[in-house]
């Protein structure tokens, strides 16, 4: 099995160095960037980095669980020099695998929340979340009434069975949410919401957060759980079906009363053996700049981390009228929940 395991480690390894053999000189500045954010109109993010900086990104695209394995068997020989995840289970996961450097940076720590970051050390930083989404409740505005969904509390209440719908309970997004409900509820009490949840159910978990949308707006379903750039992308949409769609539904940014909004976040760290680490904290910092914070709100609907930003999207403004109250849990405790959750979930039977 070892000798299995070694043939791997090379064979990757080979492959990756393969990936990111020089292609000009020696003296070329680059950066090799491991990256889960699968969104298209992050390539202007990184030409525009690039166009500043004078700094090549060599990119390698995967989701957040294929980034860390990759980490994992490529070991002190990987090439990465940043990554990019996105949700706060996953970044804590890489920080407690030790795949990040710990990074000291005056203009990270002053643009970005401390809730939205990994618990400083005397090495440094971690991660850094640099952008934010919202688990907000959708519902249809025909049958529901929005004062019964206006917590995350209402979707176990019986007052909505059979009307929920909602992804897989052990995808990231939902891990999170509910990590932050153990936070707010205790175990105990977050373990009968759950199992409240799987009673509301209207149809078994399946699909992504767009399918859990269009379900409400077909009358499938009547309230439904997801994060807010997939509803902004359907409001933004040219295509007559989306916006049919986002017009059908209405949507709630839940418990504004008491705790705020459920948020997680997009987040970069420096990969623990970074070849580049200078310019990889220039991309860091990059990141936070006001260019960047108003590509990740105008290119991808999500909010900016940096407080203060104006953000022009017409899709998140319709929302919120420009702002909401998000909740203040420090998202690394959100991400530490996750196998406690995950336990629940079992024993709950919420798939």
């Amino acid at each position: 099995m070892r000798g299995t395991l070694a043939v791997l480690s090379v064979a990757i390894s080979a492959v990756t160095a393969g990936l990111f053999s020089p292609s000009a000189s020696a003296n070329e500045q680059v950066i090799n960037l491991y990256s889960a954010r699968h969104y298209p109109t992050d390539e202007a993010l990184y030409s525009d980095f690039t166009n500043a900086t004078g700094i090549k990104i060599n990119r390698v695209d995967s989701d957040d669980a294929g980034i860390i394995a990759r980490l994992k068997a490529e070991g002190s020989a990987s090439p990465a020099d940043v990554i990019l995840l996105v949700d706060a289970a996953r970044l804590w996961k890489g920080e407690v695998d030790g795949m990040f450097l710990p990074v000291k940076s005056k203009t990270l720590e002053t643009a970005i929340p401390s809730q939205l970051r990994s618990k400083p050390t005397d090495d440094g930083t971690a991660w850094f979340g640099l952008s934010t989404r919202a688990r907000v409740v959708v519902y249809d505005k025909l049958k529901i009434k929005r004062e019964d969904v206006d917590t995350y509390e209402e979707l176990g209440d019986p007052k909505n069975k059979g009307k929920l719908c909602i992804r897989s309970g052990s995808h990231p997004y939902n891990l999170s949410l509910f990590g932050a409900m153990t936070e707010h509820l205790g175990p105990a009490t977050t373990e009968s919401w759950l199992k409240g949840m799987v009673n509301n159910m209207a149809r078994a978990p399946k699909g992504g957060d767009t399918d859990q949308i269009k379900a409400v707006a077909s009358g499938e379903c009547g309230i439904a759980v997801t994060n807010t750039y997939y509803l902004a992308r359907l409001m933004r949409s040219t295509n007559p079906a989306d916006k049919a769609v986002a017009e059908r539904v209405g949507v709630v940014f839940p418990n504004q009363q008491s705790w705020g909004t459920h948020v997680n976040v997009a987040g970069g760290a420096v990969a623990r053996y970074s070849k580049n680490q200078a310019n990889a904290m220039k991309f860091l910092e990059y990141l936070v700049s006001p260019e960047a914070q108003n590509h990740f709100a105008n290119g991808n609907n999500e909010w900016p981390v940096v407080k203060g930003m104006k953000i022009d999207n017409p899709a998140l403004q319709a929302m919120t009228g420009g702002s909401f109250k998000s909740e203040l849990v420090p998202i690394r405790i959100v991400g530490m929940n996750q196998i406690k959750v995950q336990q629940m979930l079992d024993r709950v039977g919420f798939k």
